[in-house]
């Protein structure tokens, strides 16, 4: 072992011990491990930020952006919409919603994919009146192993493609993922719904933070196109049902009509008066066809994407003992307040009409910047982590139709799949399905500033003949094995490392192992890199491999020790169906 080489392995071991501790930032750790490397002229001070443009960090950062913008759209929201049924029995239940999960994480990310599908995971658990404990961890798992799909399901898959480029000249094209994926993904998924769900402990739910806010009356507008056009309130009570919204009444010329009207023909341009929690209120207004006030001097080009943001009123605001429509928000500020939660009052006038008390929580939507401005003006006070993007489904079959010819112009060759998402993203921005700022805001520069300092890291361990002495010693360990024994030893050690470490770093650090135990004895590189692709995003024994186990973790109530219970067996079967169909699709 040379100096270079230890000094190296000493960084490795500090890198991996500060990252399994949790006890600083994982971007920060890596920073500091990139910069360390340079001092100890490991690496060369003017290729020490390259991995800032490495490809792989474009593509994941572009994905992240282009997965908003799909869910914006409510593309998302058509294959959601009929994914649950409070009625199914538990494993069916299971099975749907782990299919759905892994079929949007093969063209969204995975993360995206379970962020969408977890609030309605939890509202069938509600209305079952079961454990969401049972169903959360199975849909998690169920949007990992989807993501191993295709190229930009996980990040793994898009760090393993880029380093093929590296190594041997050409990467991994966006469906070479597909054969071992779809096997591991449908035996995985087969294993969680039918006995994978039964070994998790039923634990009473944690407290949702939506409750604590209480339910808000809002007004929602029938537009021309709408579904309620032509039927009675009584007619969308069933609708209504299915959304947890509760419909109070009709306005009609500007007056809200006596009593439920639930006999009266709603018209164009009525509005119903509807009661339930933001995100509820939203969802049925897409599926009835509903808008509000005002939405249309929200549209326009750039940066103009909707959110519904709460805010309580405190004493001293300009709105108290004033309506909104008195202020004329809308005109002055392009924002509308969509709805008002009073104590558990019951509203009984409209709602723009209403005289404003301290306490209040008001429901507003418009453009994310707009709002922050009147909610100044207003005098009130957003409340945290409460903003919710507002769909625009009429762009739905715009935005799967760009996202699709981004998808061939990449697999047809026309361009790098860099440049064809980038291309999305310019689409989307013009569409006004995500918003200037949301062009920063939804990169995870953690993990982009992770991958980007530990690029060169890596390629300093590959230069130093360090990945070259660790397959050493790995083919010296698995003398006498057969290749495909070799490659299953190779996905065990990745696999336990991904299950402690951010899964982008173990795929950085065990690619080029895979690439030189290959070479040590004499095989194709493909195969390794497959499986150490594979096992990079499998993460199932902890919370903290992955962050889709993170996300859960508080919503289900589990502990840390949870997850081996479902993931150990869930990693054997992975390693089981992963080696044979490595071998048949890539031989060795």
């Amino acid at each position: 072992m040379t100096t270079e080489q230890a000094m190296l392995f000493a960084i490795f071991a500090v890198l991996f011990g500060m990252l399994i501790w949790g006890r600083f930032r994982y971007d920060l750790v890596a920073f500091v491990a990139l910069l360390v490397t340079v001092l100890l002229g490991l690496i060369d001070p003017a290729a020490a930020f390259e991995g800032f443009g490495h490809p792989a960090v474009v593509i994941i950062a572009l994905v992240l952006i282009v997965s908003r913008g799909l869910m914006n759209s409510g593309a998302v929201e058509l294959i959601a919409r009929y994914v649950t049924k409070p009625d199914r029995a538990l494993p069916v239940h299971i099975s749907v919603m782990a299919v759905a999960g892994a079929a949007l994480s093969a063209v969204i990310n995975n993360v995206a994919a379970l962020a969408l599908l977890m609030s309605l995971d939890m509202d069938a658990a509600r209305k079952a009146k079961r454990a969401v404990s049972l169903s959360l961890m199975p849909l998690s798992f169920g949007t990992i192993l989807g993501g191993m799909i295709t190229l930009i399901g996980t990040p793994p898959n898009i760090v393993i493609a880029q380093y093929r480029e590296d190594a041997l000249g050409q990467p991994f094209s966006m469906f070479d993922f597909a054969p071992v994926g779809l096997a591991v993904a449908i035996a995985g998924i087969t294993f969680v719904a039918l006995i994978g769900w039964r070994l998790i402990p039923s634990r009473p739910d944690a407290q949702a933070l939506d409750a604590e806010a209480g339910l808000y009356v809002a007004e929602a507008r029938v537009t021309e196109d709408s579904k309620a056009i032509g039927q009675t309130l009584g007619d969308l009570y069933p609708l209504a049902d299915d959304n947890d919204v509760v419909i109070l009444g009709l306005v009609r010329g500007g007056k809200r009509l006596p009593g439920l009207s639930r006999h009266r023909e709603i018209q164009k341009g009525d509005f119903l008066v509807l009661e339930g929690d933001p995100k509820q209120i939203e969802a049925m207004m897409g599926a009835a066809g509903l808008d509000t006030l005002g939405v249309g001097k929200h549209g326009g080009l750039m940066g103009k994407s909707l959110s519904l943001v709460e805010a309580i009123v405190p004493e001293d605001a300009r709105v108290v003992g004033q309506s909104t429509l008195g202020l004329r928000l809308t005109r002055r500020h392009g924002v509308t307040l969509l709805g008002i939660s009073r104590r558990g009052k019951q509203v009984r006038e409209r709602v723009r009409r209403l005289p404003i008390e301290p306490g209040d929580l008001l429901l507003l939507i418009g453009p994310e910047e707009n709002i922050a401005t009147a909610c100044g003006w207003l005098g009130v006070l957003p409340l945290a982590d409460r903003r919710l993007e507002v769909l625009q489904r009429s762009k739905a079959l715009g935005a799967i139709g760009i996202f699709m010819a981004a998808i061939a112009l990449s697999v047809l060759g026309v361009t790098s799949l860099a440049i064809a998402l980038g291309i999305c993203v310019v689409a989307y921005l013009a569409l006004g399905l995500i918003g200037g700022r949301d062009f920063y805001a939804l990169i995870e520069w953690k993990v982009i500033v992770l991958l980007a300092c530990l690029i060169p890291v890596g390629a300093a361990l590959e230069d130093t003949g360090g990945s070259q002495l660790i397959a050493e010693l790995i083919v010296g360990q698995t003398m006498g094995l057969p290749a495909w024994g070799v490659l299953m030893v190779l996905m065990i050690i990745t696999m336990t490392l991904s299950d402690f470490l951010n899964n982008v770093a173990t795929a950085l650090i065990a690619a080029p192992i895979g690439v030189s135990v290959a070479n040590a004895i004499g095989a194709n590189p493909d195969p390794f890199l497959m499986g150490v692709a594979v096992a990079a995003s499998c993460a199932f024994l902890t919370p903290i491999g992955h962050k889709n186990n993170t996300i859960i973790m508080g919503p289900g109530n589990y502990q840390f020790g949870d997850y081996w219970r479902m993931g150990l067996l869930l990693e054997i079967i992975v390693i089981a169906v992963a080696v044979p169909t490595i071998t048949l699709v890539w031989p060795f």
